[in-house]
């Protein structure tokens, strides 16, 4: 009788111990840093952060992939209203140029507490903000991008 005892409770003790994992991982999203590296206000009054975040979103994503490592590259284009709208994602343009080298850049922004699939939440009251920047149609933008001067797009639309 005693060895049937401690093998249920060794039993019940694995399954609380497996459960209790697997439901705070289905909780927890992934890592990643909520400290504002800059903030833009735009035209419509949104105050729109750029967090550090991970190699997934933010800051240490989009300047090591895509090459962009000021914040007034991001801001240019977030000083204005947004390009494009779609729910919570809003996509913001600037344009930069040198000597006859021009690049359009494109930030894309959640202006929400949480990321579209979920994933990762800003916490209450506090907006994810850049998803990404990059330059249309390059993979990196190029060196000159983080020395120029910018111009935000006409925000007519």
């Amino acid at each position: 009788m005693k060895r049937i005892a401690t093998s249920a409770t060794i039993a019940i003790a694995v399954t609380t111990l497996l459960t209790t994992n697997l439901a705070g991982q289905a909780h927890a999203g992934p890592a990643w840093d909520k400290t504002v590296k800059c903030k833009q206000e735009d035209w419509d009054g949104r105050v729109v952060p750029t967090r550090i975040g991970n190699s997934e979103l933010g800051w240490n994503h989009f300047s090591s992939r895509h090459k962009i490592r000021k914040c007034k590259i991001v801001n240019a284009a977030i000083n204005g209203k947004p390009d494009k709208k779609n729910g919570a994602r809003l996509e913001y343009w600037a344009y930069a140029w040198s000597g006859n080298r021009r690049v359009q850049v494109t930030v894309i922004v959640q202006y929400a507490r949480k990321t579209a699939d979920g994933r990762y939440d800003a916490g209450k009251g506090k907006k994810i903000g850049v998803i990404t920047a990059y330059c249309k149609g390059m993979n990196k933008c190029p060196d000159w991008l983080n020395d120029v001067r910018l111009s935000a797009s006409d925000h007519s639309s």
